[in-house]
């Protein structure tokens, strides 16, 4: 990847997510539920790609009453619009750094979709492409997919032909971990907790993935389990959980142990009166929180004889576009990213791939 930066060179900057529909609408929630399933079709084996889109369709319709009532219960997602803020905000954050460029985002289930996006890019004459997918925990289905399906689109349209690059892994970041630990000390102190007292039990809860996936090699887990410790010291707290958010709906393992099983092994002892939960793998409010942390554990833990206390995700926090133009200083500025201690991605050992999860050691 060539880092530095030419004399009239268009830059945009594109944040990847995973999209929420914004609306409780019952039939664009079933095209998003389907676009989901189809980017996981490998986790099944098909016949053909027309076999995997009506399988997808099927697990789709088959999911959909459930996810209807989510939205419902929340009167839609928010995650678009704090998507939003978020690059308006780094783009605001970069400019005012004295860097000239266009900040965009893309999708991965919804609109702005990612191949719509892509075709924006070669409409706008960007000549130089930056992804970064806003996952704090870098995973094979949605950091790792949601590069791949910029970089696919990109491919496909004739006649253009940007230099990519792409962000993966940044939990490492230490203005993130001191993000996340602020967020958790503010609101354990509104909440009038004390996370020392013995009746209080602390819950990582992360977004669950297939264990096909970790066996292929992915090293979500390891993320997981290395970001929580390094919370967990930072916040001086000796005693924690890890818990995972798993959406089941193939017949397939995902991670252990689940979250709600955590939980409720927690009120079975006795040994607490209330849990707190950090909500680890995620930078936007959505239905992995507003529903099922917020609505479906807190009924759990009720039933449990526990206080659920959930903290918020820091999507708003000030510094977070101020984190993220750190990250991407040096492919605006021209660079070698080393120098930040950006090496080539081992999750995604692609050319111009990048992060901050290199030295780890292989599974």
């Amino acid at each position: 990847m060539e880092t530095e930066t030419q004399t009239g060179t268009a830059t945009g900057i594109v944040l990847l997510n995973f999209g929420e529909p914004a609306t409780p609408d019952r039939e664009v929630v079933l095209e998003y539920l389907t676009r989901i399933f189809y980017d996981n079709a490998s986790l099944e084996d098909a016949d053909s790609e027309e076999a995997a889109w009506e399988r997808s369709r099927e697990l789709a319709k088959r999911r959909l009453p459930s996810l209807m009532e989510e939205y419902e219960a929340i009167g839609g997602s928010p995650l678009q619009a704090q998507a939003d803020a978020q690059a308006e905000a780094l783009e605001g954050e970069l400019t005012d750094r004295g860097h000239e460029v266009t900040v965009y985002r893309a999708m991965q289930f919804m609109e702005p979709l990612i191949p719509d996006l892509a075709s924006e890019l070669a409409e706008d004459g960007i000549d130089s492409v930056l992804a970064v997918p806003i996952y704090p925990l870098c995973g094979p289905s949605t950091t790792v997919s949601s590069i791949d399906s910029l970089e696919d689109a990109l491919e496909k349209i004739d006649g253009y032909d940007p230099t990519v690059a792409s962000l993966t892994g940044w939990h490492r970041a230490p203005a993130y971990n001191r993000l996340r630990a602020d967020g958790i000390r503010s609101f354990i102190e509104e909440e009038g907790i004390d996370l020392h007292d013995p009746d209080t039990a602390f819950v990582f809860s992360a977004h669950g993935t297939p264990t096909k996936y970790l066996e292929d090699g992915s090293r979500y887990d390891q993320y997981v389990e290395e970001h929580a410790q390094a919370l967990a010291q930072i916040l001086n707290l000796e005693e924690y959980e890890i818990g995972y958010q798993n959406h089941s709906n193939r017949n397939i393992d995902w991670t252990e142990p689940e979250t709600e099983d955590v939980v409720e092994e927690l009120g079975q002892r006795g040994e607490a009166d209330r849990v707190v939960v950090e909500p680890m793998s995620f930078m936007h409010e959505q239905s992995e929180t507003l529903v099922e942390l917020d609505i479906d554990l807190r009924e759990d833990a009720e039933d449990v004889g526990l206080e659920l206390h959930r903290v918020p995700v820091p999507h708003d926090d000030s510094r977070f576009p101020q984190l993220l133009s750190d990250l991407v200083e040096p492919f605006v500025s021209g660079f070698e990213p080393s120098y930040y201690n950006l090496r080539q991605c081992q999750c995604r050992d692609e050319p111009g791939s990048y992060c901050l999860n290199a030295g780890l050691p292989p599974q």
